[in-house]
Formats: C-alpha cells, sequence, structure tokens
C-alpha cells in the first residue's frame, strides 16, 4: 500500500485584517501562512465580487509553493469601507496594500499578482503604479481598455455584458451600503426587476431610461472615446508596467482581444483555451473538446505558480487547435507561417478564395425592432448556456442574415490567427451596425459558430473592417466554411436605430428600418496554416 509520508502545514489565518489606504479608508483582507518559517513571499489578489471569489483562489496550493496569500476586498466591497469606483481606485490601493504587506514582519518584500477578469485589472493597474516590491502577475482573462473591447466594440455599446456586470455590481453595493446600515429599499426596488427579467431589460428603450446601475448613464453618454475613457486609460498604462506578466486567453472569452493586446504590448507567456469567460473546463457551448482541452489537464495552476516564482519553462505561446482538438506550443503570437488568405463573398452565396465575377449586391432589410438574436460567442449574459459555439440554423433563417458559404471542403483548412472582415456595403439609414460571423458547417448540417464581431458606422456607402479577434480552428475535410452578415446581435450589442443617434436617447418608435446592400468585392480575411 503506498505510503506519502506527508507532514502537516500548519498554518496561520487573519479575517477582515485591516489595511489603511493613503486617503485613510481602510480596506479588509483575509491573510494566509504558514504558522512556523519565513518570511515569505506574497500573492495577493484583489476582487469586487465578495466573499465568494476567494473560494476559487489556490489558496492551499500557494500555500505549498511557499507563498503567504492576502485576499482583498476592493473598496466599497466585502468587508472594506469607502465607495467602489470601477476601475478608478484599482491602482493606488494595490499599490499601498503592496507597501503593507513588504513591511509585515512575516514578508519577505516580494509580492505577486493574480486573477481573472476585473481581478486580473487590478493586478494590471496596480503594476501600472510600480509599487516597490511588486515581482510578477497572472492575467488572466482582461481588457487592454475600459472604453475599447470593454463597453465599446467597433463603436457598438455592449450592452449585454455592461447591464449584466452593471446589475451585479449595483446589488453588491445595496448589500454592502445595507450592512452598513443604510436604507436601500429604493435601490433594490429598481434593480430586482432588471434581475428577476434580464431580457425585458435589454429591451429597455431608451437606454439612459435604466435606472439603479451607478455609473450607467455615464457608459452610455460616452460612446466615443473622449476625455471620460482617457482618464480611466491612465489608470492602466502599460508603459509604466515592468514586471514579467502571464497572460490566459480563451478563444470565446468577451476579452481575447483584450488579453492578446495585453500580450502584444507586454509580452509573457500567453496561454489559449478553449474556454468562456466563466468555464476552463472541457465544454463550451455545444461542443466538448475533450478531457485534454481543460486547464486542470494542462496543470495550468501549477505553471502559473511557478511562473510567480521566477521558474516557468513552459512555451512562450501554447494555443489548444479546435476541430483537431489539441494543445501546440508555439515560438509567438500571431504564427509568422500563417498565410492571409481572401475568402470572397459572392452574390450568389458562394465563399470562395477565387475573386467574385459579377458585380450585383445582395440586400436585405433590416428592422431594429426585430433584432437579430444573439446565440453563442464570446459573451457574459445572464443565461451561462448561451455562450461559445452553438448552431446557427435558426438564425440563418431570417431574411435579414446573409449567408457565404464554401463548398464542401476536400481536405483540413487550418484557421490560427487574427480575423476580420472587410465588407463593402451600403445603407438606406443615417446610421447603421454590419455584423460578420464565422461559423463551421459541419456534414449533419450544424453550422456552429466560431467568432464574430461588429462595426458601427455613419457612412452611407464605403468599406467597413469587422475585427473577429482571432481564433484557432481546424475546419475538417468535409466540412464547410461559412460567413453570416447581418445588422445586428442583440442583445449582446444595443440597436442601432438608424436615425443617426444612439440608443442612449431613442425609443423604439422613432427607429428607422434600414435597407442594406453588401457588394462581392467584400471577403473575409483568414489566416491560414500550411498543414
Amino acid at each position: 500500500m503506498p505510503k506519502l509520508n506527508r507532514p502537516p502545514l500548519r498554518l496561520t489565518a487573519e479575517h477582515d485584517s485591516p489595511i489603511p489606504m493613503r486617503d485613510g479608508t481602510i480596506l479588509r483582507a483575509d491573510l494566509h501562512r504558514p504558522a512556523e518559517g519565513g518570511p515569505f513571499p506574497t500573492l495577493l489578489v484583489r476582487t469586487p465580487y465578495g466573499e465568494g471569489t476567494f473560494r476559487t483562489v489556490p489558496v492551499v496550493p500557494a500555500l505549498e509553493a511557499g507563498f503567504a496569500v492576502v485576499l482583498q476586498h476592493c473598496r466599497g466591497r466585502g468587508g472594506s469601507d469607502g465607495e467602489f469606483r470601477p476601475w478608478l481606485d484599482e491602482g493606488p490601493d494595490g499599490h499601498d496594500t503592496i507597501a503593507w504587506i513588504t513591511a509585515q514582519p512575516w514578508s519577505n518584500g516580494e509580492v505577486v499578482m493574480s486573477g481573472t477578469s476585473y481581478l486580473a485589472g487590478c493586478a494590471l493597474q496596480a503594476a501600472a503604479t510600480r509599487p516597490p516590491g511588486l515581482k510578477a502577475v497572472v492575467a488572466t482573462m482582461t481588457p487592454h481598455d475600459f472604453h475599447d473591447g470593454l463597453k465599446y466594440h467597433g463603436g457598438a455599446f455592449a450592452l449585454g455584458s455592461a447591464l449584466h456586470w452593471g446589475t451585479l455590481q449595483a446589488m453588491l453595493g445595496l448589500l454592502h451600503a445595507g450592512e452598513a446600515g443604510e436604507d436601500v429599499g429604493a435601490g433594490f426596488g429598481a434593480i430586482l426587476p432588471m434581475l428577476g427579467d434580464p431580457a425585458a431589460a435589454a429591451r429597455t428603450l431608451p437606454l439612459n431610461a435604466i435606472g439603479g446601475i451607478p455609473w450607467w448613464r455615464d457608459w452610455i453618454s460616452h460612446p466615443e472615446r473622449d476625455a471620460y475613457w482617457q482618464e480611466l486609460a491612465e489608470t492602466l498604462r502599460h508603459d509604466r508596467i515592468e514586471v514579467p506578466v502571464m497572460h490566459v486567453a480563451g478563444w470565446f472569452d468577451l476579452f481575447l482581444s483584450g488579453t492578446l493586446e495585453n500580450h502584444r504590448r507586454l509580452g509573457g507567456p500567453l496561454v489559449i483555451g478553449p474556454w468562456s469567460h466563466t468555464s476552463q473546463g472541457t465544454g463550451t457551448g455545444r461542443l466538448d473538446f475533450g478531457f485534454f482541452s481543460s486547464a486542470q489537464a494542462i496543470r495550468l495552476e501549477q505553471r502559473q505558480l511557478a511562473f510567480l516564482k521566477g521558474e516557468d519553462t513552459g512555451p512562450a505561446v501554447k494555443i489548444f487547435v479546435m476541430g483537431d482538438d489539441v494543445w501546440r506550443d508555439e515560438e509567438a503570437w500571431p504564427l509568422g507561417r500563417a498565410v492571409p488568405i481572401r475568402y470572397h463573398l459572392h452574390s450568389d452565396g458562394l465563399l470562395s478564395p477565387a475573386p467574385p465575377s459579377a458585380a450585383a449586391p445582395v440586400t436585405f432589410t433590416y428592422d431594429p425592432r426585430d433584432p437579430v438574436p444573439t446565440v453563442g460567442g464570446p459573451l457574459l449574459l445572464p443565461d451561462p448556456t448561451n455562450v461559445g459555439p452553438q448552431d446557427q440554423r435558426d438564425v440563418e433563417l431570417r431574411p435579414d442574415v446573409l449567408c457565404y458559404t464554401t463548398d464542401v471542403l476536400t481536405g483540413d483548412v487550418e484557421v490560427t490567427g487574427p480575423v476580420s472582415v472587410t465588407l463593402h456595403a451600403e445603407t438606406s439609414a443615417a446610421s447603421t451596425d454590419w455584423t460578420a460571423k464565422l461559423v463551421d458547417v459541419h456534414p449533419d448540417g450544424r453550422a456552429m459558430s466560431v467568432i464574430d464581431g461588429i462595426v458601427r458606422t455613419s457612412v452611407p456607402s464605403g468599406v467597413h473592417e469587422i475585427d473577429l479577434v482571432a481564433t484557432s480552428q481546424v475546419f475538417k475535410a468535409g466540412h464547410r466554411i461559412r460567413v453570416e452578415v447581418s445588422s445586428s446581435n442583440f442583445p449582446r450589442f444595443d440597436r442601432n436605430p438608424g436615425t443617426g443617434r444612439t440608443g442612449a436617447d431613442s425609443a423604439e418608435v422613432g427607429m428607422v428600418v434600414q435597407h442594406q446592400s453588401v457588394f462581392p468585392d467584400s471577403y473575409i480575411t483568414l489566416p491560414v496554416v500550411p498543414r
């Protein structure tokens, strides 16, 4: 019988330990460290989501790796005092917390940070303040900017994720205020209907009629990258980050573009799995990528801890290649050997590398009162099942969705790298949106979404670039490649009323039916990897 002979690791823990900030605000944290030995390097994780988030942090593995662990609530959340202001205070607060840690007798003066989403943003914002003692960061699935790729994509407002995250944070704020003895009845009266029926909340027009979310009107009233967003951008200056950073992304994460941009600017190891924002398991959406696709299977947690200790020996880039359903190590991202190939959108519905011979456009009519529903994609919506690869056949039956499809593939086609659609299009409206979606059509007819994008424009006729971000997808022999084109993806993005105004102050009664034309000199650029 095997005998491990493992001695117990005796621990010391403190709950809600007070940590003063430079303005006198007290933030609180849970502290974990070995009861003997030291001093220790410290893993710091900061969260705005309350105590429940701490249960997902690998505290025990970090302790076993030799770290002390500090789990801190952001100001105005959990046990911390103050007012929560999204993104504004995380840099200074992280800096002050690191200074406090390094002054403790159990600290060896070295701190590392990690986290996912907002928590990773906290780490990068702290790193941008260059606090003495910070040595490394693991940033998982986080934006690179608070306007582009977070609240706005291609100029369109990311309605679904903004509403979902905003209502969650509003509720947490009310719970925090209620615990402090404040009267929060009116606040809950405004927010509970949105939590109970998020679909109805998403259809609210004008958008400025949505109440209960403290920062909502700031988000919707600044569609352009103006001084409001620039002030936030100053809290995450990549040029000020000097410590090494490891980046983790998901092909179906809404912050894929942000993670890739963080990697481009900061360097460091990059891992991309077939994951969504909330899951790093084996299945995403309607597809199961197999046991070895999970973060656990590649021992990602162990590698992250090794990186934070300065002991990582893994590859520069590790990506999961969907279709083949295998992990592959690469030297850099994007892949230097990928060849950009244009697949043209022919008027008869063919998608082909061959240039089109006809010039006649394909037309459709889009009514923003009946938008194309969001089915799958890189999402963060109240319905956790509506994410990732989903069958698009019902969507494709709509008359306002154009489909362009290749012939049946006689061999595998690997698409790995940045993907974009160049659309030559025309609209009758004062403003409109153009959407594009890459789809893998299986032999049994399933049309499984891969990645999508949008661009908002007030140009009646012209050429528009739609950023589909990136993927690594092998379209297998017997499959077909498809591109869908339309003018909405709701509620992932808000509806364009067609009037030249935004949804912030537009009612449904004033929306304009939009007559659209797509010309055959349009194309998708696919980074094809020779096989």
